[in-house]
């Protein structure tokens, strides 16, 4: 098997609106938090029926009654709001999902005053989805193993934006009134560091607590067999030495306990979203592959799944991942003007995990390290290099999954070597010098 034949196919396997089975009715949906727009037109693009009904149970019951006389019906919804998408699936009508920019354009085309109604809106998207609708991917719901796992993933990486966050409050408190412990403690998001401040919250407690206590503290969080062990100590005992003034240290040691407790309670949270996430991946049917992936590890490989996973198809056309990934530059020709810069519209969350992975790569693989430092050496940038090498790794992933196999370091630098890669003469010559 050649990991990097992911060549694209004629036929892809994406869903299409075929001509022999048109809808006969196309809908425009504009969502808000509290209420949402519905305009259906026919065939000929006459307005058959809009309204509006309120985002609640009885609301949705409404815009049931009135969409049930119209059984081929298509719907074009602008993205963002996934409760109304999967809602709208579920009664059985065929959605497509419009990218904002894609929805502004619709409109603009039709209102280039730059005008603007929801129930313009409605019939921009219903218009266009009449006219372009042949060449828009129907949206499919995930498997629900694969969402589940995408859910418990993106919300992890909120919880520990949320954790940095805390963390440089925490770092900017303390050094209004307590610069002893931040000299003590390096890495303000251990859980020892936090320990610390609940149990000495101002310098004249960890004074007046002694140096035995110091120990047992240092003893308890496993600190002792650092290297700085008997520079802490010094520290604490000379912590009255530099402080805020007494007001500052009454209100912000309140303030400095309270981020740390907070702290201590999100990390156990993020210990069961943990929990959550490798048993989820556990279960999943392709865990051996993304499991094989040199430098993935236990927390990028089940983030790369569930992105990819909840993908319609990331075997059918490696460029179309690349591009959902952000990996894939972006081209501006005009005239005698060309220019290629970075792609900002794509999946965050998977460019993320692949530029992660695509760094942690470097050192799991001797390929990886070799196809880096070429970049590198052509005067690109750290992240344009990792760009080129994500790329690169998400062909071999794409046809990875589209086969079924897992990873094989030997096989894969076999068939470099077949086919004459140049990665292979680099690695040939850097094992040769």
């Amino acid at each position: 098997m050649d990991y990097e034949s992911g060549k694209r196919s004629g036929r892809q396997t994406i869903l299409l609106m075929k001509t022999k089975d048109r809808p006969l009715h196309f809908a425009g949906f504009d969502w808000a938090k509290t209420h949402h727009d519905v305009t259906v037109i026919d065939a000929n693009g006459e307005i058959v029926v809009e309204f509006r009904f309120d985002h609640h149970a009885d609301g949705w019951r409404v815009c049931e009654e009135k969409l049930k006389p119209f059984a081929s019906l298509a719907v074009a919804i602008e993205a963002g709001n996934i409760h109304a998408i999967e809602r709208l699936a579920r009664m059985g009508y065929r959605v497509y999902v419009v990218h904002p920019k894609s929805s502004k354009a619709y409109r603009m085309r039709k209102q280039p005053t730059g005008s603007k109604t929801d129930k313009g809106d409605c019939l921009a998207l219903a218009q266009a989805l009449r006219f372009e609708g042949e060449t828009w991917n129907e949206w499919s719901a995930p498997e629900p193993l694969s969402q589940e796992l995408r859910t418990l993933c993106r919300d992890e990486l909120a919880l520990i934006g949320q954790r940095t966050a805390l963390v440089n409050q925490l770092i900017h408190t303390l050094y209004d009134y307590y610069p002893t412990a931040l000299e003590a403690f390096e890495d303000w998001t251990a859980p020892s560091a936090w320990a610390f401040v609940v149990q000495f919250p101002t310098p004249a407690l960890l004074v007046q607590a002694g140096k035995r206590r110091w120990q047992n503290f240092l003893h308890a969080h496993r600190c002792y067999h650092e290297c700085n062990y008997e520079k802490r100590l010094e520290l604490f005992a000379k912590a009255e030495s530099f402080q805020g003034s007494d007001a500052m240290i009454a209100a912000k040691s309140t303030l400095a306990v309270a981020l740390a407790k907070i702290l201590q309670t999100l990390d156990a949270q993020l210990s069961r979203f943990r929990e959550r996430i490798e048993d989820c991946f556990l279960r999943h049917p392709c865990r051996t592959i993304f499991a094989s992936l040199p430098g993935a590890g236990p927390k990028l490989a089940p983030r790369l799944l569930a992105e990819m996973m909840c993908m319609p198809d990331c075997t059918a056309d490696p460029h179309w991942l690349q591009s959902q990934a952000g990996m894939a530059p972006v081209s501006y020709q005009s005239g005698q003007v060309l220019v290629v810069y970075l792609r900002r519209h794509c999946n965050q969350f998977l460019r993320h995990a692949v530029h992660l992975w695509a760094d942690q790569s470097r050192r799991a693989s001797d390929w990886a390290q070799v196809y880096y430092r070429a970049h590198r050496a052509k005067g690109q940038s750290h992240a344009c290099a990792l760009r080129c090498l994500g790329m690169r790794w998400l062909r071999i992933v794409s046809a990875l999954v589209r086969n079924q196999k897992a990873y094989d370091a030997a096989l894969h630098e076999n068939n470099q070597r077949k086919h004459g890669s140049w990665i292979a003469a680099l690695m040939t010559e850097s094992g040769a010098a």
